[in-house]
């Protein structure tokens, strides 16, 4: 068992914005993240044309800026730079292939007891704290909705998170399943590449 007093779990930007203000106070933590890297939904599971939606003003992580040479809607490429410059600056450690499986209030001794298994060595390890912080957001597991007729069909079908860019599909006819910011911005992209782009809404 290892003891701090903050465990913080997940290392998206959440994760890495609470380390850092806990790094300025000198408040010792620990980061317990499943993937094999920080801000992994940005640098794994996102498509090649996303930005942020928002200016970048609104969007900077606590106690550090954008550059000024960012454009006012920043880049993929350059908001992992600046995730990872960020990481740097904060020296922030996090322990990477743990798959946290339970979290528990000890009252008598007053802190949480966190279980999570080792990825690599499927091992459990447990991790005691005064406090907790949940920072794997809301959208950390990707979820496909059970529809009929879907596990049978012969056409390729997959998540927006294995989406990167719409040259594979040039010419071909494409079903976009949901309208948000992810599914709009995919069947526009995919329409700029020359698919055949549909796009069903739920209302």
């Amino acid at each position: 068992m290892e003891d701090q007093t903050v465990i913080i779990v997940g290392a998206g930007t959440s994760g890495l914005a609470t380390a850092a203000c806990l790094h300025r106070q000198s408040i010792p933590y620990t980061i317990l993240e499943r993937e094999d890297c920080s801000a992994s939904l940005w640098k794994k599971y996102a498509y090649d044309r996303l930005h942020l939606h928002l200016v970048k003003q609104i969007c900077e992580l606590p106690h550090m800026p954008f550059p000024s040479s960012y454009p006012r809607y920043v880049p993929k490429n350059l908001f992992i730079q600046y995730l990872d410059d960020y990481v740097s600056r904060f020296n922030i450690n996090p322990l990477y292939g743990r798959r946290v499986e339970l979290a528990d209030y000890d009252e008598i001794n007053n802190k949480w007891v966190v279980k999570a298994r080792n990825v690599n060595s499927d091992e459990t390890e447990e991790y005691s704290a005064r406090f907790l912080v949940v920072a794997s957001g809301g959208s950390c597991d990707p979820f496909t909705p059970d529809i009929d007729g879907l596990s049978s069909s012969t056409a390729e079908v997959f998540h927006s998170t294995r989406y990167k860019n719409g040259k594979p599909y040039s010419g071909k006819h494409v079903l976009v399943v949901g309208c948000g910011n992810s599914g709009m911005e995919i069947a526009l992209d995919l329409a700029n590449h020359g698919a055949k782009t549909s796009i069903v809404i739920r209302i």
